[in-house]
């Protein structure tokens, strides 16, 4: 695994530390960051009340990541609306939905389905004028204002060790899956001027990168 999103829960491995069976790698750690996502959004728009949430319904991780949002949403008093897009052709819909129901800011969570269609993703968030905060650094160069996650180039080159490491004769269940340790903000002014929105000084500051 290069980026599982939530291995135990999807019935991959049994144990972190040491998952046995024949599958180990290194997790996104998808929960924990989207509730970091949350909280760079109530960091750039103060004002916001209600977060949207793009999810998809085939993927294990997403609920356990909506579930830790809505939880850390309760206390910071931003109420959370959900909406469902499993291909391309759903996520123009769910994007209306989120803002027929008052949405001002939106999260997507990590999928491979965002993944792969995230030029189209960021075109129509783009076109409704809406701010979003992606879960990968890859979303940046389709165009993406807020990111925030982990550096998927490292995982995959400490992956690689492990590949060696198992061609060698070392058993996969006896390697621990591991979290990710380097994480990328990303900020792009550039979309945030397009759209109309101002982001706080302090948070280009702590950006990795700034986009202009």
């Amino acid at each position: 695994m290069g980026v599982a999103g939530a291995p135990m829960e999807a019935g991959l491995v049994s144990n972190l530390a040491r998952p046995g069976g024949n599958i180990t790698g290194f997790t996104s750690l998808s929960s924990e960051l989207a509730t970091k996502r949350l909280g760079l959004l109530k960091e750039a728009f103060p004002d916001i009340t209600r977060v949207g949430v793009l999810q998809n319904p085939l993927n294990p991780s997403n609920a356990q990541q909506l579930a830790s949002i809505k939880e850390a949403a309760a206390g910071i008093g931003v109420d959370v609306e959900a909406a469902e897009a499993e291909k391309r052709e759903a996520i123009g819909a769910a994007l209306d939905q989120l803002r027929e129901r008052g949405a001002s800011a939106l999260i997507v969570l990590a999928d491979s389905v965002y993944f792969n269609e995230r030029k189209l993703l960021v075109l129509l968030v783009t076109a409704k004028r809406l701010p979003t905060i992606y879960p990968d650094p890859v979303f940046a160069e389709a165009g993406g204002m807020l990111i925030y996650g982990p550096d998927v180039a490292d995982n995959f080159r400490r992956a690689a060790d492990y590949v060696n490491r198992i061609l060698k004769g070392t058993k996969p269940g006896d390697l621990p899956v591991q979290q990710p340790t380097k994480f990328e903000l990303i900020i792009n002014v550039t979309i945030a001027k397009a759209i109309g929105v101002t982001l706080p000084t302090a948070l280009l500051l702590r950006a990795d990168e700034v986009i202009e």
